[in-house]
């Protein structure tokens, strides 16, 4: 019976034709794939994950003498430079030509995209290699960063450079609603790195895209720019203090915004409703990482009718009616507020009024109720005043095997 390979073995066996590339960035991104395989299992830390097997298998492949176990413990050096190990590998004289290229390239552009919503922002860097020959073409470092969930979504090495950048600048002429900037190096550098971290401790990866296979090469290529200073780290937002959020709901109420969907003239009775549903989407915009209450957008429109607010808050028939109409009139207010094309606040406020039948399902159906927030549903159905503590007991007591707890 055969001796089972280890991961290692397996590693090597995939990496046995890797002195037949035909230059560096084809061992880069052969390192790289091979790599995303240890980055997509683990459980949790991937980046270190990946450090803590580059550092075995250059421990357990420290004898290997061939042409390619050579070669492979390069590209692994090279892409995971903080492995154990690695700083003290060397070039084999039969390793290729080309990996002295390994590495040695050399930033020659960075810039910044994304929708003018600020859903989304795609980082782009471009790099040569000393040796173009040898090292292989010009190619492009993109990171996608989603604001809404606060992670990177994606990341992607490719080429040619100058034709992804080409696609890129043509694609954002060509739309009102993106943008295209060169960016400063350092801020590229934080700003993925920053997403990316995050990325690394998700227990579940996003299902499309090339994140586990370019990440390796991503991070050393990130590791080459300039780093920001400490100062330069952006802080946590404060949140809005009391103060604040008032001050911010009587600024709308006295905007065209409002006035047009007719908030500043709702009757006394519906007053509760409109302040409550406009508190809701002040404590909606606070769990977003850039915490600003004037990023609308169709995307968070969706987050917020179809999802949040069903798991988060419980609303009586006037906060359900009401709710729409007030988000219709926040988002266009903000829309204004930021400058955004007239074109932006049009597409968001007609993803709004589609969502809207989904919505009225989703509150009837009760089906995204949160445990928590369809128990306070089913109190206040039984005319329990939560502010009483021996009808809230009494109705616990009485609740207890629907609630899914044991009797004391």
């Amino acid at each position: 019976m055969a001796t089972p390979q280890t991961p290692y073995d397996a590693v090597l066996q995939a990496a046995r034709d890797v002195t037949k590339l035909d230059c560096a960035l084809d061992a880069e991104m052969l390192g790289t794939a091979l790599l995303g395989s240890i980055y997509a299992i683990a459980d949790e830390d991937r980046s270190g994950a990946v450090r803590e097997f580059v550092g075995g298998f250059l421990a357990a492949t420290s004898r290997r003498r061939t042409a390619a176990a050579i070669t492979i413990r390069n590209v692994f050096a090279t892409l995971v430079p903080d492995a154990e190990g690695a700083a003290s590998v060397k070039r084999g004289a039969i390793a290729p030509p080309w990996s002295e290229q390994l590495g040695r390239v050399r930033l020659t552009g960075s810039y910044a995209y994304g929708d003018v919503y600020g859903d989304q922002t795609s980082y782009l860097a471009t790099f040569a290699y000393d040796d173009g020959e040898a090292g292989g073409p010009e190619h492009a470092v993109v990171a996608l960063v989603d604001h809404n969930i606060g992670i990177a979504k994606d990341v992607f090495v490719g080429g040619p450079a100058e034709r992804i950048l080409g696609q890129v600048r043509e694609m954002c002429t060509e739309d009102e609603l993106t943008w295209f900037r060169e960016e400063d190096p350092r801020r590229l550098r934080q700003e993925v790195a920053r997403y990316l971290e995050v990325t690394d401790g998700l227990g579940d990866l996003p299902a499309e895209g090339s994140l586990a296979t370019d990440r390796a090469l991503v991070g050393a290529r990130l590791a080459l720019l300039p780093a920001a200073a400490l100062a330069a780290v952006p802080d946590e937002p404060e949140p809005l203090s009391a103060e604040q959020r008032t001050a911010l709901v009587r600024a709308f109420l006295d905007s065209p915004e409002a006035a047009r969907f007719g908030l500043p003239d709702v009757p006394e009775a519906d007053l509760a409703s409109l302040h409550f549903c406009l508190s809701l989407v002040l404590d909606h915009s606070a769990t977003f990482p850039d915490a600003d209450p004037m990023r609308w957008s169709p995307a968070v429109a969706g987050l917020f009718l179809l999802d949040w607010v069903h798991r988060r808050a419980v609303l009586d028939m006037d906060d359900a009616a009401m709710l729409p109409r007030a988000v219709r009139a926040w988002a266009a207010y903000a829309s204004r507020q930021r400058g955004l094309p007239p074109s932006a606040a049009v597409q968001t406020d007609q993803a709004i009024e589609e969502m809207v039948p989904e919505f009225v399902r989703l509150y009837s159906t009760g089906e995204r109720r949160s445990p928590a927030t369809a128990a306070v549903a089913q109190l206040l159905a039984d005319g329990i005043d939560p502010e009483d503590p021996d009808a809230l007991d009494a109705w616990i007591e009485a609740n207890r095997q629907r609630l899914g707890e044991e009797p004391a």
